[in-house]
């Protein structure tokens, strides 16, 4: 491996090199842009005489390659700029850089990449001599410098929020910590002697939401918004009379069970990947049916045949989106523009195709809906492989690829691929996170693209230059390197206006995951991302050094030395197997056996698992399979590769891939990666990149959001957990760490909600409160309390865009959520840990009822409907009670019964959806429930006036004999 000082070329990946000094190579004395002495003259030799960063053009120079060096350059001109900070000279031994004979390893190595490059200019040269010799020479020139000054010109920018709104929120921010200590310090230091329990709760409550507010908020300390540029993307990659350079990308969609989530969503989301805007040869879908169900690969033939329309369709009139179910039912009146009578006739078309293609989807839906008792069966009369789920062998079917059925224009179509992992009892499968690693080997045996976009079944490609993208950031030579992902937003249909149970999370997509931009990148949230294939193998970022040889440093004492041995060896594990990968990248002029042989000797097949096919397209970063690969072979080394024991005894779930723990194998995969210094990048396109369909009633929404709040608490209870996780090395930022931090710990906070949302009522029933008879100063703390709580988020809502009734849904749920899924979610967490109990969740609904918004006024019953039903009834019966003992206590009474009234109805607020939800109709209270309201609480109070059970004893029997004496 390099010394943690050397430079890497970003062209070759090679380390930069001396030039004949024995000085550092410098190519561009103006931003010092990367790149050996090799690739320079090839650069040169091409025409492309202009920085790939600066574009400023490279100075003249001689042949002997008289050029100043780095340092000296810096001590020469003072006034180079910023880039002058980023510039280290570099040390290294003259051992490292030669081998055995005396001659440098880089060259050598560069050597071998300029005989493969002489290759491909010897087929380019014919045709661009008859091009050259038809265009004049100036004006040719002149063409190439302004291509090649826009190709070089950067892929994306960041937008920094304007100062003018960024900087009064973080004054905020810090004003309001001041006003949080001072008020503790009041809280604290006036205790409630005659309600002391109560107060003490209270105390502790909100000196947890001042520390859960902390890790929400600080995080956004650095937001940021993001601009790509598609069309110098295009110039660079994708220049005339030249192959297409852009790099492939295979597409994941998982499935599970085809009653739960229907076939003509996941058809859907196949046919908008098919149709994606991007050469057909560097797309490939994947669709993971982890049922092993007949209906999914009965309905991927249908969709097959079916995208053999409606891709060219697509294409031909620039579509959007691509999805046909959702493309159809946008009501657009296109006769009342003018548009070609040919589009209106081809639409009308395709709509009755698709409604055909429906039919065929339907009829597949109601032949399942009860299997058979022998199984099903195929066409061929054999018994289909996947009849019993949990016990069937792997099964791959490709129907559609680069030599499978053209489209009906004959043109090729992008592949699709059919696979279901072998599944046999007694073998831990993992979920989605083993069903997604089987999907990885799969890719890398059949298509190996450099990058892996992710997909639930029900999430379409809305915006069909969705990849793009996220190439101009995977692709830029600049930001590109230390990329592990590309996350987008998600977006949701089928949800109703006012959005009451806050499905579509806008204040996290919008507000949080902005603010993690700004640092290290956002976290990875399950769907619509782009990975690099080489993050997900475990690896660390070709920029990132080595680590210390020491753990200690001058701020870090020696003794966290042995806490941190075994994150350091699994590091040394790490770069080790980086270090072999490094030296078997020239492989080259070796056959087969040896090859495979210098494949086991460094331990791939702990790591990776026995699979020689796999392991070679490890070694490859640009993707492609190695030349040495059989193709016939290929479909049975893929079906080994996803055998059940594949996996054992190897680092799959543990160090590579999907991470393994927990049902929220998303936070930890993404996690893990950042850990090794990789960032991430967060893309929110004008045109939403990709949409889904959320479970929109309120039981599956309270089920989806216990799976997550599960999952964290799963994480926290792990080895992984961010509070002790991944310090050695320091590569994961401390602003980081608390964005993590937060993603774990959330679900606790559910314990002093509920009890903080349970004080009003107690308050109001019992006479007493948690707060003593404020003074001018405490009554300047709590004014200045709850201003900076509104002022924070005005101008939060002012830098992100986002509006005010979302952040008011979002606050609602989070109090619906808190008390009801995260508060199981705890419990359920502790039961996993203390007594190995664990929770087996059904997948969510994916599609409504034929009514618009039929679904989000169903009521399906579950526990986690309990305790929010629990605190809406006895904060209404406290303010029922309180308003009577009022009335019952004369003028003095009403005062104190202000502050425990705005208390009870902040809580009744907060659950108004839930309660909303709970009714079972839109804009419609129940007569009944109106009626027996009314009666209760009148009966109620009445009864309440009348016996009043808070009285003492003592004080009853005083106020007896004062009657009496008043009669007498």
């Amino acid at each position: 491996m390099m010394e943690s000082g050397a430079h890497f070329c970003n062209s070759c990946g090679e380390q930069v090199g001396h030039d004949a000094n024995g000085e550092v190579f410098v190519a561009c004395h103006e931003c010092y842009f990367p790149i050996c002495k090799a690739c320079f003259e090839y650069e040169v030799s091409e025409g492309r005489k202009i920085c790939l960063r600066c574009a400023t053009p490279y100075a003249d120079r001689a042949k002997d390659d008289d050029q100043t060096t780095m340092a000296a350059q810096i001590n020469v001109s003072q006034d180079v700029g910023l880039h002058a900070r980023h510039v280290s000279t570099v040390s290294t031994v003259d051992s490292e850089l030669n081998d055995e004979s005396g001659n440098p390893i880089w060259k050598n190595r560069v050597e071998s990449w300029k005989e493969k490059d002489k290759k491909n200019k010897k087929k380019k040269s014919a045709p661009k001599a008859e091009n050259e010799a038809q265009i004049p020479q100036e004006q040719q020139m002149e063409e190439i410098q302004s291509s090649e000054a826009a190709a070089a010109e950067p892929l994306s920018a960041i937008i920094p929020i304007p100062k003018s709104r960024i900087t009064p929120y973080r004054i905020v921010i810090v004003v309001r910590l001041i006003i949080l200590g001072l008020f503790f310090h009041y809280r604290v230091t006036n205790p409630v002697d005659s309600a002391f329990g109560l107060w003490l709760t209270s105390i502790i409550c909100e000196i947890w939401f001042a520390f859960s507010w902390v890790l929400d908020q600080f995080p956004k300390w650095y937001p940021i918004n993001r601009d790509t540029f598609i069309d110098r993307l295009s110039a660079r990659y994708e220049r005339p009379g030249e192959p297409c350079q852009l790099s492939a990308v295979d597409f994941f969609v998982s499935t599970v069970d085809p009653l739960k989530e229907p076939p003509l969503i996941t058809a859907n989301t196949v046919l908008s990947i098919l149709a994606v805007d991007y050469p057909v040869d560097k797309v490939s879908c994947y669709v993971s049916d982890d049922g092993a169900a007949m209906l999914t690969f009965e309905s991927l033939v249908e969709t097959a045949d079916f995208a053999r329309k409606w891709i060219p369709f697509c294409k031909k009139f620039s579509i959007e989106p691509r999805a046909p179910e959702f493309y159809f039912s946008q009501k657009i009146d296109y006769l009342k523009d003018k548009v070609q009578p040919s589009f209106v006739k081809e639409r009308r078309a395709m709509k009755r195709d698709y409604e055909e293609f429906k039919v065929r989807i339907n009829a597949l839906v109601a032949k399942a809906q009860k299997t058979p008792d022998e199984g099903w069966t195929m066409q061929d009369g054999t018994s289909w492989p996947g009849n019993n789920s949990r016990d069937h062998p792997g099964m791959i079917q490709v129907f559609l690829g680069h030599s499978g059925a053209h489209d009906i224009e004959g043109n090729e179509l992008p592949r699709l691929v059919y696979v279901s992992r072998e599944k046999r009892p007694g073998y831990q499968h993992h979920k989605k996170a083993g069903a997604e690693n089987a999907l990885v080997r799969v890719s890398a045996v059949l298509t190996n693209a450099p990058f892996i976009l992710n997909l639930d079944c029900d999430h379409y490609v809305n915006n069909s230059k969705a990849v793009r993208e996220a190439m101009c950031f995977l692709m830029d030579p600049v930001i590109g390197r230390d990329l592990c992902y590309v996350q987008f937003p998600q977006r949701f249909d089928g949800i109703d206006r006012s959005d009451r149970y806050a499905n579509r999370n806008t204040v996290f997509f919008d507000v949080n995951m902005k603010g993690l931009d700004g640092i290290q990148g956002p976290v990875y949230v399950g769907t619509g991302c782009v990975f690099n294939r080489q993050a997900l193998y475990g690896y660390s970022p070709p920029s990132m050094p080595k680590l210390p040889k020491s753990s200690s440093c001058c701020c870090c004492p020696s003794k966290k030395q042995t806490k941190d041995v075994s994150e350091l060896y699994r590091d040394a594990k790490r770069e080790e197997l980086d270090a072999a990968i490094f030296n078997l990248r020239e492989m080259d002029n070796y056959d087969e056996y040896e090859r495979s042989m210098l494949i086991s000797q460094t331990s791939f097949e702990k790591t990776f698992g026995l699979s020689t096919v796999f392991i070679e397209s490890t070694l490859m970063e640009s993707g492609g399979l190695p030349e040495s690969s059989d193709p016939s072979m290929l479909i049975k080394e893929a079906i080994h590769v996803i055998s059940c024991g594949y996996e054992e005894k190897t680092a799959w779930g543990k160090e590579i891939g999907w991470i393994y723990g927990s049902v929220t194998e998303d936070i930890l995969t993404g996690f893990k990666m950042q850990c090794r210094g990789w960032r991430s990048v967060y893309c929110m396109p004008l045109r939403p990149a990709f949409k889904g369909s959320a479970p929109i009633n309120l039981s599956d929404r309270l089920h989806q959001v216990l799976r997550w709040a599960l999952g964290s608490v799963e994480i926290f209870f792990s080895r992984h957990c961010p509070l002790w996780y991944g310090f050695a090395g320091g590569r994961l930022k401390w602003l980081q760490r608390l964005a993590y931090i937060n993603t774990i710990v959330y679900p606790f906070t559910s314990l002093p909600l509920i009890a903080y949302c349970t004080l009003p009522a107690i308050c109001l029933l019992t006479g007493k409160f948690i707060i003593p008879t404020l003074s001018n100063l405490a009554s300047a703390l709590f004014l200045g309390l709850f201003l900076s709580i509104i002022i924070t988020s005005v101008l939060e809502l002012r830098w992100s865009g986002v509006t005010i009734e979302a952040l008011w849904r979002n606050e609602q749920f989070w109090v619906i959520g808190g008390v009801s899924a995260h508060l199981f979610a705890v419990f359920q967490g502790f039961l996993k840990m203390l007594a190995g109990v664990d929770t087996n969740f059904t997948v969510t609904a994916k599609a409504a009822e034929d009514s618009e918004f039929g679904e989000l006024y169903i009521i399906k019953w579950t526990t986690l409907l309990i305790p929010p039903t629990t605190l809406i009834v006895i904060n209404i019966v406290g303010v029922v009670a309180g308003f009577s003992d009022a009335l019952n206590g004369g003028y003095e009474s009403w005062g104190p019964l202000f502050g425990k009234v705005f208390f009870a109805f902040w809580v009744i607020f907060h659950l108004y959806p839930f309660l909303k939800g709970l009714m079972g109709r839109q804009n419609r209270t129940p007569t009944i429930v109106i009626l027996w309201s009314v009666l209760l609480a009148s009966v109620f109070s009445l009864v309440w006036v009348k016996i009043n059970p808070f009285i003492s004893r003592a004080d009853s029997s005083s106020l007896s004999q004062t009657c009496i004496s008043i009669d007498c």
